[in-house]
């Protein structure tokens, strides 16, 4: 029987595509809400997208913990997908999932780099440091959990071929910036989700790290204009660009700006996703557990702005 499934921070990035997912799939799902975000219309219009899918909407609120044990109460399974600022506030989920007893697994907001394996700098390491403390904390409560590692998200990094701090719609036709050699994981948001709801009832990833690394999608920065060049047939001008200048730009940036160049630094300077050797003692990955979840690959998600 499949589990039922309480997403919180189900109006964000990646909250919004697991509680679609979840309630596609065939699961149980409730999204826990805080009422004042319906005074945002286009949350508002996406929690009534939730009921259309058989959504069940619970209002409440990270630091309200009656209505956090009521919401928990009525699952096997919380995954978290709160936003930067609320990480450490995870600490009030983790004392509602053991008053309520009643949880199968906790799956934390992380959603990114493996904190526990990481090389950063301020202030990115502060935030790795935050979800890390809260992984902690879920094994110091004896929670069972899983702990979702999945590379950069595609409809963020591929746009702006790996330009973090450039949000851009559609990658560009004239240059590029390109930081260093490191290979980026990058993931569809729909792909991310659909091998989270595969872990969510297996016991094969029980207290273990799920990381969504297919090997189509391991890429350096240089190799993804690559395949964009292709695509448009053009070489795109490409401006190196040195560590030492990148960290200049991070030390007289403002943030938000400085935690996107700091992911920069981590992922395409350091090559943090591939630093290290996945050793089932710790992890699983994705795409040889779940061979069945049909992926959309760098090269096929370029295609798109054609």
């Amino acid at each position: 029987m499949r589990s039922k499934i309480l997403v919180i921070g189900a109006t964000g990035l990646i909250g919004k595509v697991i509680v679609e997912g979840s309630a596609k799939s065939g699961h149980s799902t409730f999204a826990l809400v805080r009422e004042a975000s319906l005074a945002d219309p286009i949350k508002a219009k996406l929690v009534q997208s939730f009921k259309h899918l058989g959504v069940t909407i619970l209002y409440g609120d990270l630091n309200e913990k009656e209505s956090l044990v009521n919401a928990i109460k009525l699952v096997d399974v919380v995954i978290s997908a709160v936003g930067r600022p609320q990480i450490l506030d995870q600490i009030n989920i983790i004392d509602a999932i053991k008053e309520s007893g009643n949880v199968k697994r906790f799956l934390p907001s992380e959603f990114g780099n493996d904190v526990d394996r990481t090389i950063a700098i301020e202030p990115t390491l502060s935030e790795f440091i935050m979800k890390a403390q809260i992984r902690r904390a879920i094994e110091a409560a004896e929670i069972p959990y899983t702990y979702v590692v999945t590379g950069c998200f595609a409809g963020l990094f591929v746009p702006c071929l790996g330009q973090y701090h450039l949000r851009l719609k559609s990658p560009p036709r004239d240059k590029v910036s390109i930081y260093g050699n490191g290979k980026a994981i990058i993931n569809t948001e729909e792909d991310i989700v659909a091998y989270t709801l595969k872990a969510v009832d297996d016991p094969r990833t029980l207290n273990k790290i799920l990381y969504i690394h297919p090997p189509k999608n391991i890429v350096s920065q240089n190799e993804m204009v690559a395949l964009w060049e292709r695509k448009i047939g053009k070489s795109l001008e490409k401006i190196y660009v040195s560590e030492e200048e990148l960290l200049k730009s991070i030390q007289v940036s403002q943030p938000p700006m400085t935690f996107l160049l700091g992911l920069i630094h981590t992922i395409l300077v350091k090559g943090d996703f591939t630093s290290f050797t996945i050793d089932p003692s710790f992890g699983v990955e994705a795409s040889q557990l779940y061979p069945e979840v049909k992926f959309t690959s760098v090269d096929e998600f370029l295609n798109q702005f054609v």
